[in-house]
């Protein structure tokens, strides 16, 4: 078992043979526990990498959300930024090993990520963690970033990626633990399963997460058709599969398909999900095997998937042996890693609109102003699933560092993503004391959990603090991995409801009269959490703050004050003597995301209720429109927004997404024009609500640019640059045999002024043949050319490229007409990118 040198088969058979049924059971929860007589250490699967190594307690790099990196349409970038993830996921185990925390989640080294989903309604919160709409994009994304992870050794993983969630899953949230899909055969291998395959037949992916939904009336982590037939069988999947967290519950508890706990285990291991995350739900597995509804030796099967991979990642070999087990950390945030988030966030940024050059803006400019919500919104740019670097660029920082000495800029948030009031502060400190002493008693332990005695207990007079990465809050305290407990009484001045904001980071909770009315103790990441609390002259409450920081900057504050409306009017007035006003606006991961607890117009438990800008963003353009002054709108979001209006009025409109640490220099290099924007949507932009079929119709019908029959606001693919391309000297044979590839190629040249980078897309279409996608790409390559340049560009379609999905799900190749579409957009768009699309007909025979 222990001998390196010996097959990988051969020690795991070994392993798994001496076992007792309860450790076997034991080890397929994803927190497996350590097996002492054996030494075999404990090891938690659940880990995440979305878009670098998240939830970890260390600095990490955060690159661009995966949505923006999507808009990059560049697989090398993510094939790097991947490699790049899986070296710092590296260097956080190895840490942790060397702490004694390696057992603890988020150290390990299965990373439940890409998620591969297809991104076929806009209103999906968790949109804005995969690569799009289409799915040859986010298979050959996905593709990218699976090779990337996991390595080039031939012996060991450098890390286990795991593509999500299997699948038909896209929301929406609230209903996903008892939803129930069924997709025609033709939608289901036609748009949801491709990405699938091509990560588990093609690159080799370690893990498959099985989802919340049922399809076809089984719950999806016991499918017949999905996890037997499709995955086991038809693809010889030899990977190991996990369950989504609580999913296994959710069989007897939402989707009433099994009785009880055993029942659902027992399904779930027959139909190959190794792994159960989130309970204990798989304890049962030993009932099961005792009352005959299993054998043991399905329990051996699961645990030679699940050893194998641990094997892979060298857990159990020498360090010597394993050159990933080396990786120091001073990998963490690296100059290297640092200056690719940069690259992928600049390569994300999409220009939409840009009006007589508004764009790039000078930079002799002498006063500027940043307006809205995510002008200085570190959440924003983040997104979710990520982890925290020590330093986040937002965009006022970036803009401001991009301006020259001397020049001005003004900034004010005005308003919130959905509303126009603002809280305006009062100072609460003659409100505030602590055992007849004005102020707040504030005791700080050494620890995050706020364990033993504390440290030291001082006075403070208010909740209000932030300390720097390197700072400590009271003498005697480590820079990190402290906590603290603030306790105060506050006396109230008057009868009335007063309106508080409380906000920290790391984590942290808050009583009043020793009962918890708001804990973000593990889920702060909603940015202040304002409250309300009817009082009565002269009588006290109680007030108790707790709180944690793990590393790098912390802060806490509670405020208190009046509910301020935001004057558009008077604020357009301020702004009329400056030179352009930047508008930075969108939603946010504070509103859209994972089963949120949210609930605003607009938006419901993480998911989106309208696709439209929340109204009181447009209220406030138009009035910023009023100063005559240029307005940018810098449109920060994970999922497609309809913009009419402002696509109406604004010059010019850049979509920012959520763009990782660096986001605030990308966009100030964009908007300055130190970066020539490239960034191509890998989702459509709809002009409005009609244009959605309803958010629980999973069949594709209208849906996507494959499929959508109406005129989108901005199409899938769509893009602008500061610079002009041509296409030019097509060249495609007249007609080809069944089967037979097909070349094409094309002369792209930069007939502009200025440098670029532009992204080629080559689409197919098959006129006249009922049900087949409007058109699918079937090829892109993003090039660099100099102004001036050309280059040639050549593509090889494949029988498989050029096929369709029959009703039955079944694959072929029509003959007859087929359209071949190559350029810098799709073909037939009013509104298209950055070059000329150029089309020819070709006859299969």
């Amino acid at each position: 078992m222990w001998d390196h040198t010996l097959p990988v088969e051969q020690r795991v058979a070994d392993l798994v043979s001496r076992l007792t049924l309860e450790e076997k059971a034991a080890q397929m929860l994803n927190a497996a526990p350590a097996i002492p007589r054996l030494g075999i250490p404990a090891y938690d699967w659940w880990n995440e990498t979305l878009h670098g190594v998240a939830r970890t307690p260390y600095h990490v790099t955060s690159y661009p959300q995966a949505i923006a990196m999507a808009a990059t349409w560049d697989t090398a970038s993510l094939y790097l930024m991947a490699d790049y993830s899986a070296t710092e996921g590296r260097a956080v185990h190895n840490r942790a090993t060397a702490e004694g925390k390696n057992n603890e989640r988020y150290m390990g080294l299965t990373y439940w990520t890409p998620n591969i989903n297809i991104f076929r309604d806009p209103r999906w919160g968790r949109g804005q963690e995969t690569y799009g709409e289409d799915p040859y994009l986010t298979a050959k994304l996905g593709a990218a970033f699976v090779r990337g992870l996991q390595g080039n050794d031939p012996k060991y993983l450098k890390a286990a990626a795991c593509a999500k969630h299997f699948a038909v899953h896209s929301g929406p949230e609230p209903s996903r633990h008892s939803d129930n899909f069924n997709p025609s055969p033709h939608d289901l291998w036609d748009t949801y399963l491709p990405a699938f395959h091509e990560l588990i037949v093609n690159a080799g992916v370690a893990g498959v997460m099985c989802a919340y939904n049922a399809v076809n009336n089984q719950p999806c982590c016991g499918n017949d058709l999905l996890m037997t037939s499709i995955l086991r069988r038809q693809w010889k999947f030899t990977g190991y599969v996990t369950s989504d967290c609580w999913a296994i519950d959710d069989f007897f508890k939402y989707h009433k398909t099994h009785k009880d706990a055993t029942a659902a285990a027992a399904d779930a291991l027959i139909h190959s999900t190794d792994i159960e995350c989130g309970t204990s739900v798989y304890h049962s597995l030993i009932n099961a095997v005792q009352t005959g509804l299993i054998s043991e030796k399905q329990l051996d099967t699961s645990l030679k998937r699940l050893f194998t991979v641990r094997f892979r990642l060298g857990m159990f070999d020498p360090v010597s042996e394993v050159k990933y087990a080396q990786t120091p950390g001073s990998v963490l945030e690296s100059p290297e890693h640092d200056a690719h988030a940069l690259k992928m966030a600049r390569q994300s940024i999409v220009l939409l609109k840009n009006t007589d050059g508004v764009l790039p803006l000078s930079k002799a400019i002498r006063k500027i102003a940043v307006i809205g919500p995510n002008a200085d919104n570190k959440i924003a740019v983040l997104g979710n699933y990520n982890g925290t670097p020590s330093k986040v660029v937002t965009v006022v920082e970036g803009i401001r560092q991009k301006l020259g000495p001397g020049a001005e800029l003004i900034f004010e948030k005005a308003i919130n993503h959905t509303n126009d009031t603002l809280l305006a502060y009062r100072d609460m400190t003659a409100m505030l004391s602590f055992k007849g002493s004005p102020g707040v008693q504030a005791e700080y332990f050494n620890n995050e959990r706020l364990e033993g005695a504390p440290v030291q207990t001082v006075m403070e007079k208010d909740i209000d603090h932030y300390w720097a990465e390197g700072q400590t809050p009271v003498p005697n305290i480590g820079t990190i991995h402290y906590s603290a407990r603030y306790t105060s009484f506050l006396k109230a001045a008057a009868t009335e409801t007063m309106n508080f904001e409380i906000e920290g980071d790391d984590g942290y909770r808050l009583f009043i009269n020793d009962k918890m009315v708001v804990d973000a103790w593990t889920r702060n990441r909603w940015g202040a959490r304002p409250f309300t609390l009817p009082v009565q002259k002269d009588s006290s409450y109680k007030l108790v703050v707790e709180f944690y920081q793990n590393e790098g900057n912390a802060s806490i504050r509670l405020k208190t004050g009046d509910r301020v409306k935001t004057d558009f009017a008077a604020l357009a007035a301020r702004l009329r003597e400056v030179d352009a006003i930047i508008f930075a606006g969108g939603i946010s991961p504070q509103l859209e995301g994972e089963e949120m607890p949210v609930k605003v117009p607009g938006f419901d438990g993480g998911d989106r209720t309208t696709i439209m800008l929340p109204e009181v963003q447009t209220r406030l353009l138009e009035a910023l429109q009023q100063t005559g002054k240029p307005v940018i709108f810098v449109m920060m979001t994970g999922s497609a927004i309809a913009i009419p209006r402002e696509q109406a009025r604004i010059p010019a409109i850049v979509n920012a997404w959520y763009g990782g640490q660096r986001a605030g220099t990308a966009i100030a290099d964009v908007l300055f024009g130190d970066y020539n924007p490239s960034g191509r949507l890998p989702v459509t932009f709809y002009a409005s609500d009609k244009d959605l079929p309803a958010f629980t119709d999973y069949s594709m019908h209208n849906r996507t640019y494959r499929y959508f029959r109406g005129k989108p606001l901005y199409p899938f693919g769509y893009g602008l640059s500061y610079t002009n391309f041509r296409y030019n000297g097509l060249k495609v044979a007249e007609s080809a045999r069944k089967g037979a590839p097909v070349n094409i190629s094309v002369e792209l040249t930069n007939t502009g002024k200025l440098d670029g980078d532009e992204v080629v897309q080559l689409y197919v279409s098959h006129p006249g043949v009922a049900n087949a996608p409007v058109r699918s790409l079937k090829g892109f390559q993003r090039i660099q050319l100099k102004h001036g340049e050309s280059k040639h560009i050549s593509f090889t379609l494949t029988a498989e490229d050029l096929s369709l999905i029959d009703e039955k799900g079944n694959r072929y190749q029509p003959e007859g007409k087929t359209v071949l579409s190559i350029g810098g957009g799709q073909p037939g768009m009013d509104n298209a990118a950055t070059g000329n699309v150029l089309s020819h007909v070709i006859m299969i025979q």
